[in-house]
């Protein structure tokens, strides 16, 4: 969870001032019901393709594929988001690697495939490297978020809203942005069946990774508005970095780029793997084409790896003209749209089949789901609706050549 929008997210926020901190307190409360209840779902059924299982199981088949299709759409979507805040990190250590869009598309698919790389070498080795970079990433950020406090100017926060809209509209917007942050709070729940005691495992990595990543991001984040004058933040690549380089030098910044780097490393390297295995299980129910299903020597699904890597490679490189806080902004708000339907279906498939025990809970986060999805805007909903719909002739195709298969001759 904890990966690009840490360190690239204030530069999203800084057209909203300071009532993105309203909205940080909407998705966090959000984010908590969400958690809440994937943790229901996934120890009532811990099997690997998370809301894709949850969706099946609660609705059925023509609804799973459509979650399915729509979290793999929001993975490769969201892989892309992250590959660019990689570049940026990057960039700010040595600015020559992204001195221009087409390097920074480079530097950004370098990250991406070496990624994918470590994946295909199987899940063993891309946990060993999840456990290093979080253990990496987690410590400073706590560090800089609690010390950067004391030194942040309160006039960075005024006007409290200087974005033009209405305050409900800017909260709106800003609860899509900064549930960025907190993707990924489903994902212990996808490969769930390459788990241990996944009953047990998953519910408590879900909750507590959802709090420590709450925590950890929005001290982070409200530090760097507030140390830096909002046009300053809003047109930088990497705001973070230059918030610690005002505070202590020039070391201090290449010291969070490093950490930010290694964060994004980890999270690419962490989307990377679970792009593959949503489609792994559809594939593995006859909803996906068989390919997906198809593992290697490693054990890996080797084609859902390249797939969902190739795909984000297109989403980087059809867009490498624009700045990296444009294209990362466009990535996240496609991602998040795209995540939203199966966290909406995901909920409502508790409050279908689950007990009475976590209704209003669910409730609560089917509510906030659908409110943080109209606030993604009209050319993600667009966007993320075409995506989908682009996935219903393969369904379409998969019933056909089944039902043809088994009518005989």
């Amino acid at each position: 969870m904890i990966g690009s929008g840490v360190f690239l997210l204030p530069a999203s926020l800084a057209p909203f001032g300071a009532a993105s901190l309203l909205g940080w307190g909407v998705t966090l409360c959000g984010a908590i019901l969400l958690a809440l209840t994937f943790a229901r779902l996934s120890a009532r059924w811990p099997r690997t393709g998370g809301p894709y299982v949850f969706a099946r199981e609660g609705f059925g088949e023509a609804p799973a594929f459509v979650v399915a299709w729509s979290y793999w759409v929001s993975v490769w979507c969201g892989t892309a988001a992250i590959a660019v805040a990689f570049a940026g990190s990057v960039g700010a250590i040595w600015p020559p690697l992204t001195a221009t869009p087409l390097r920074s598309a480079a530097c950004a698919l370098g990250g991406l495939w070496l990624c994918s790389a470590v994946n295909l070498a199987g899940l063993r080795d891309a946990g060993r490297m999840q456990v290093v970079t979080t253990i990496l990433k987690v410590l400073p950020l706590l560090l800089f978020g609690g010390v950067a406090l004391w030194f942040v100017d309160s006039s960075h926060y005024r006007p409290f809203n200087p974005s033009g809209q209405s305050l409900p509209n800017a909260v709106q917007a800003t609860v899509a942005l900064t549930l960025w942050a907190f993707l990924g709070l489903e994902a212990a729940t996808v490969p769930a069946g390459s788990i241990r005691d996944p009953q047990r495992t998953i519910p408590r990595a879900t909750v507590l990774g959802t709090l420590l990543a709450g925590v950890a991001t929005i001290l982070a984040c409200t530090a760097v508005l507030g140390l830096l004058p909002a046009e300053v933040v809003k047109n930088s690549q990497a705001p973070m970095v230059d918030a610690a380089r005002s505070l202590w030098g020039q070391s201090a910044g290449i010291g969070i780029a490093a950490v930010a780097a290694v964060s994004c490393f980890g999270a690419l390297n962490g989307w990377v793997l679970i792009s593959a295995q949503v489609p792994y299980a559809a594939a593995n129910d006859g909803l996906f084409p068989q390919r997906f299903a198809q593992v290697g020597k490693s054990g890996a699904p080797v084609f859902g790896v390249v797939a969902s890597s190739g795909l984000a490679s297109v989403l980087v490189l059809s867009n490498y003209s624009h700045s990296l806080v444009q294209l990362f902004t466009f990535s996240i708000l496609l991602s998040t749209a795209a995540t939203l339907l199966p966290y909406v279906v995901s909920t409502a498939a508790w409050l279908h089949r689950g007990d009475g025990s976590g209704r209003m809970v669910a409730a609560l986060a089917l509510l906030y789901s659908l409110y943080a999805l109209v606030g993604t805007g009209s050319e993600s909903l667009l966007w993320g609706g075409a995506l989908v719909l682009a996935g219903l002739p393969i369904y379409a195709w998969r019933r056909w050549h089944s039902g043809s298969r088994g009518a005989g001759p």
